[in-house]
């Protein structure tokens, strides 16, 4: 059958123009389908090891990078008030041989940088509306947008949210759950350099994470229950510097909140399948889950990695029928182990429980006395599966001292 496009990507967000560009250099005729994306987003994305990788394969780091600040140091303080509390963990990228873990970057540098980017492939064609009709079978994928001929495609990539009209489309559902906390989300001027240090501090409510920005400037996601978040972001500027400087300890010395605090309720979701037949479901079309240990948009470019295999080929053969359901194999361990990793470690904050408390501070407490378990860990976080990889030789090591 001929297609007017190899490849459909419904969504304009981060990960659906990174996919774009991806399946474009890899010679794909794609068509990116959706609105611009809103561009006051405040957060910011920390971009690890090996999606820096991508990211640079991709053209895009040069322009990035002025905008970003490295991450060496991440460290974790339990600064909870509980009785049993665990000993504060710094992980050095330098341990593992990197010049740092990743680079945290403004969400509204990264976005510019990918419509640029976009505009510029030829291979891309951007329709900047809505999908109105999306119907997938066993032979095409077709889009409707309204006042515009109907799009034909022989595979359709997800990248359109939570309420993935790919996704319902395809008939694949969602298990959701949710949480007792929103998120504060901020940036912040400080006086005292932040060293390239990333500092989580575990709290009672949830994680409190500032990660630096270039200069003496850092973003911060402060998760709190709902009733205190709202009390937070109707507060003065220098009212909320106050509490942030008091929660930091000052250990980036005197504080002043930036405008445009903005508020993310928390919850999360997760698809039945990633992808089925001619569809796959990337980002938060397949995934969800809280702002915790920079795994959101890091796990979206594992998914598009992956999608690479599968979906380029030299010869540009045409995609299989069943590429999606090959896609929903390939993900399904990485992104099972992502989401319910995040969560214990978000529920085990939470808990009052005293043996819940006890595990938690007796694993940080290993991490903090380990060394090659702690090079695991990092090895793991950067670039999953490479610290299972390298397990023989750290525990040989380990056997020879």
């Amino acid at each position: 059958m001929s297609y007017e496009f190899d490849i459909a990507v419904i969504g304009a967000g981060p990960a659906g123009q990174i996919a774009a560009l991806a399946m474009a250099r890899g010679g794909r005729r794609v068509v990116l389908v959706g609105p611009e994306p809103n561009g006051s987003d405040r957060r910011t994305t920390a971009l690890m090891d090996q999606s820096l990788a991508m990211i640079e394969r991709l053209g895009l780091w040069q322009e990035l990078k002025e905008t970003a600040a490295a991450l060496t140091v991440m460290q974790i303080v339990d600064g909870t008030r509980r009785l049993l509390r665990a000993p504060t963990v710094a992980f050095r990228s330098a341990e593992i041989g990197l010049d740092a873990f990743g680079y945290n970057v403004p969400n509204s540098a990264l976005l510019q940088t990918l419509a640029k980017a976009v505009a510029a492939e030829p291979l891309i064609t951007r329709r900047a509306l809505a999908a109105e009709t999306i119907h997938i079978d066993a032979e095409a994928v077709t889009i409707g947008i309204q006042g515009e001929d109907a799009i034909t495609a022989g595979f359709a990539i997800g990248a359109d949210g939570r309420r993935s009209k790919t996704r319902e489309s395809a008939g694949v559902g969602v298990k959701t759950w949710s949480y007792p906390q929103t998120a504060v989300v901020m940036n912040f001027i400080h006086s005292l350099p932040h060293q390239n240090v990333s500092t989580e501090f575990h709290t009672e409510s949830g994680p409190f994470t500032q990660v630096p920005l270039p200069g003496l400037r850092s973003s911060l996601v402060w998760v709190l229950p709902p009733q205190e978040a709202d009390r937070m972001i109707s507060q003065s500027p220098d009212q909320l510097s106050a509490e942030v400087e008091a929660r930091m300890q000052s250990m980036l010395g005197k504080v002043q909140v930036e405008d445009g605090v903005q508020a993310w309720p928390l919850s999360g979701m997760t698809a039945r399948q990633y992808g089925k037949g001619r569809s796959a479901f990337i980002g938060e079309a397949g995934h969800a889950f809280p702002p915790i240990g920079a795994q959101g948009l890091n796990l979206s470019l594992r998914d598009i990695a992956a999608l690479e295999d599968i979906l380029l080929d030299p010869s540009s053969s045409p995609i299989a029928a069943d590429a999606g359901d090959r896609f929903d194999r390939k993900r399904r361990l990485d992104i099972a182990s992502r989401t319910a990793s995040v969560d214990l470690l978000n529920r085990s904050l939470l808990s009052g429980l005293l043996p819940v408390q006890m595990l938690r501070a007796a694993g940080l407490q290993v991490l903090a006395s380990v060394g090659p378990l702690r090079n695991l860990v990092m090895q793991e976080g950067v670039a999953p599966g490479r610290g299972l990889k390298n397990l023989p030789s750290l525990l040989r090591e380990k056997v020879r001292r």
